[in-house]
Order: structure tokens, then C-alpha cells, then sequence
């Protein structure tokens, strides 16, 4: 590869170590987490359980989705703007058909900024979760960069700067206000929970996957989520869960920043890729 364009460079410069150190492959044991927490509010829910867009459907395509979700998040963290605005083109493609029709239960749009906020929130909230089990000693600045360098996981969208509460504290309250609209039905509960035991593989590979898959997700989550699933967590699986933390964190160290921050890496190259031989990313 020959050297990066001078604005590539200089955007590179105004990313936090912080953010860097957040996409760790460690990230993918909580990505299901994310998508349980997204996924519980009912639009949002009705709108990826309905989708008529066949192609970005995880029960049904779920190396495509798990590729597009973690190119999303390399080029919302680390992407330059020119980046972004090529990412938020090919995924509001995506997303036009996304729309309730007459008569569904409930209302939905992806183009909702209102949503977007929550759906950004999701993944700012499991990113720095992430982050303090790898950095358990965090500084008050690091997580506060963390925290305003996760604005872009919303503005690489349709939402609106201004949106993104003001700093942490206030992050804290709209998080804590918004678990009361945390609300399922029965197509959403029962898409989570199959999703969450890796229903949508052949059932030979979702038996015993499916069990690991659900320990992460339900570690992961906060007891909101558990409780409205029935997903139940207890002081062993608590302790099974801390020490993988702990190990993470030492292992993650170890690693050097290419590797630590695989896959994510990969998925940035293979944008950047795309984007110049002018190949589809969604």
C-alpha cells in the first residue's frame, strides 16, 4: 500500500489513544450484548426483525452483518471525514427501505435521529465497557475523551451533534432515563433469545456455541436487559465472567497494536480498499 493521504494522516493525529485502545478484538465478546440492548427498544426491534432488506439480515446473512457492523464502527472511530461521509452514503442506501408500512404494530423509521441516538448510545455504553475491563485503572481524561470521540458513532449517521448529551454525567441520566422505554413483544423477545443462542446456525453448531455466545451476552448486559430476557446470572457465572476480564486485560496488553486491535483493523483496511476500487460496502 503506498502512504496515506496527507488528510488521512492529520485526521489520524485527533483520535484519542483512548478510542484506539477501545477497538479491541476483546470488543467482539460484548457485540451481542449490543445488539440485545439496540434491538429492546420496540422500533427498533420491529425494524430489524421486519426488514425487508434480505441481504443485511443476521439470522440469514450473519458473516455479512457482522462485517458491515464492525467496518461501521472501524470508520465511526477511525475513519477521516471524507471516510465517514462515504460510509453514512452506502449506509443510508441501506437503510431507505427500512420504514414501517400501514398497519404494522409498530411505527419505525432508520432514519430517525431520535433512534440513532439510542442505537449510538448502545454501542458507546458496551465500547466503554469494553474498555474499562481492559483498562481497569482508566483515567478520568481518557474516559472522557473516550467518551466525546463516541459522538461519531451517532453523527456518521443522521444524528445530529447537538444530540449527544454533554459529558458523561449527562450521558449517565439520558442512559438511566432511557431503560424505562426499554420494552419488548413477543417478536422481538423471541428473535433476542434466538439470536442470543445462536439460533439462526445449523443446530450441530449453534448447540454448543450457542451456550458461550449466550454467557457473553448475558455478562455483558446490564441486570435491565437480563431481567426483561429471563436471562439469569448468578455469583458463579459472575466470577466465570470477571476472571475471563481480568485475562482479557493481560493478554490485551501483550498484544502488539496491529494484532490488539484485530479485526477491527482488517475491517478498516478492506473500507479503505473498497471505497478506492470503488466495490460495494454494504
Amino acid at each position: 500500500m503506498g502512504r496515506a493521504p496527507a488528510r488521512t494522516r492529520a485526521r489520524d493525529a485527533e483520535i484519542p489513544r483512548a478510542a484506539r485502545n477501545a477497538l479491541s478484538g476483546f470488543a467482539l465478546g460484548a457485540a451481542g450484548a449490543n445488539v440485545v440492548m439496540q434491538l429492546s427498544r420496540l422500533p427498533v426491534g420491529h425494524g430489524v426483525a421486519r426488514s425487508t432488506v434480505e441481504s443485511g439480515r443476521i439470522d440469514r446473512h450473519p458473516l455479512k452483518r457482522a462485517r458491515t457492523t464492525l467496518t461501521y464502527l472501524a470508520v465511526a472511530y477511525l475513519g477521516t471525514e471524507d471516510e465517514r461521509a462515504h460510509l453514512r452514503e452506502e449506509v443510508n442506501r441501506s437503510h431507505r427501505p427500512v420504514r414501517s408500512r400501514p398497519g404494522d404494530p409498530v411505527r419505525y423509521n432508520a432514519f430517525d435521529r431520535d433512534l440513532q441516538l439510542w442505537v449510538a448510545a448502545c454501542l458507546y455504553k458496551g465500547t466503554e465497557d469494553v474498555y474499562r475491563m481492559l483498562y481497569p485503572g482508566a483515567s478520568a481524561a481518557d474516559l472522557d475523551a473516550l467518551y466525546r470521540h463516541g459522538a461519531r458513532l451517532g453523527t456518521t449517521l443522521q444524528m445530529a451533534a447537538g444530540q449527544w448529551p454533554a459529558d458523561r454525567e449527562a450521558f449517565a441520566a439520558y442512559w438511566d432515563a432511557s431503560l424505562d422505554r426499554v420494552s419488548t413483544d413477543a417478536l422481538t423477545r423471541d428473535y433476542l433469545t434466538s439470536f442470543a443462542r445462536l439460533g439462526f446456525l445449523p443446530g450441530p453448531v449453534a448447540a454448543p456455541l450457542g451456550r458461550t455466545h449466550q454467557f457473553f451476552v448475558t455478562g455483558f448486559l446490564p441486570q435491565r436487559f437480563r431481567d426483561e430476557f429471563g436471562f439469569g446470572w448468578g455469583p458463579r457465572r459472575q466470577a466465570a465472567f470477571t476472571a475471563f476480564g481480568r485475562s482479557a486485560a493481560v493478554v490485551h496488553r501483550l498484544l502488539p497494536p496491529v494484532l490488539a486491535g484485530f479485526p477491527f483493523t482488517y475491517h478498516l483496511w478492506d473500507f479503505r480498499r473498497r471505497m478506492r476500487t470503488g466495490r460495494p460496502i454494504v
